[in-house]
């Protein structure tokens, strides 16, 4: 039981917490995520937009490196922490995904999908014998009630954004989103706005402008990745 486990037990045991209601394990994931390379969800009246840095060494495969991945045919995430934790995870959003597909004959929630997500990294925060999700994703799509950007936590929790971004870059983008979002932007514009401030915050670290985004257009409820040339062309257009 908590009440007599070991001094100090609480700064390695994700059940126990510390004398000031403090989960210590869940606070290290945290720390770990905020380390990583940069991702961000836009979401506008047309749909919504997901964008993330691309660290890729001289020698790894870049389509190997990539933070953005497809959940369902209208859902995407982006993730940051460790790619292999935030794998266990995809893995299960699609399984979900799917058995809701063949359960009620229509797509998941947006929603849906990300408090399942969540729920899984609850868990790992409630029980021994394992440790916290070392992973944050931001989840955006478009369902029946319109396009959705979530923002989940190692701690389980999720939060609904119009734009929010992670990672090492997150205070230069979160800046210059408060600046410069606006509910009516068009998809295009949206775009525009995520790799810009991509750009400052890998110009900020001096770090190659590698960025990958992708869409969701309201219209089709499809998601697709941009291609590498189009990509450099809205870099072009920022810089």
């Amino acid at each position: 039981m908590a009440a007599f486990a070991q001094p100090g037990a609480y700064d390695y045991n994700s059940t126990v917490f510390s004398p000031d209601g403090r989960l210590y394990q869940v606070e290290y994931a945290r720390e770990l995520v905020n380390r990583g390379g940069t991702i961000l969800g836009i979401r506008c009246a047309e749909g919504v937009v997901l964008g993330s840095e691309e660290n890729v060494e001289v020698l790894e495969e870049e389509r190997r490196s990539w933070k953005i991945f497809q959940l369902d045919e209208h859902i995407g995430a982006a993730i940051i922490g460790l790619s292999s934790d935030a794998r266990v995870l995809i893995d299960q959003a699609r399984i979900n995904a799917q058995s809701n597909k063949l359960t009620y004959d229509e797509l998941i929630d947006v929603e849906v999908a990300t408090k399942k997500i969540c729920d899984t990294q609850q868990t790992y925060t409630q029980h021994g014998g394992g440790r916290p999700f070392g992973v944050a994703m931001i989840l955006a799509g478009v369902d029946k009630t319109g396009p959705h950007v979530f923002g989940t936590h190692p701690s389980g929790n999720y939060t609904g954004y119009k734009a929010t971004a992670v990672g090492a870059g997150a205070e230069t983008v979160l800046s210059m989103l408060k600046e410069e979002y606006r509910e009516d932007l068009t998809l295009e514009k949206s775009i525009t706005l995520a790799v810009k401030c991509l750009v400052k915050a890998l110009q900020a670290r001096e770090l190659p402008l590698r960025i990958k985004i992708a869409v969701v257009p309201i219209e089709t409820k499809k998601w697709g990745m941009l291609s590498n040339e189009a990509v450099e062309g809205y870099i072009k257009e920022v810089s």
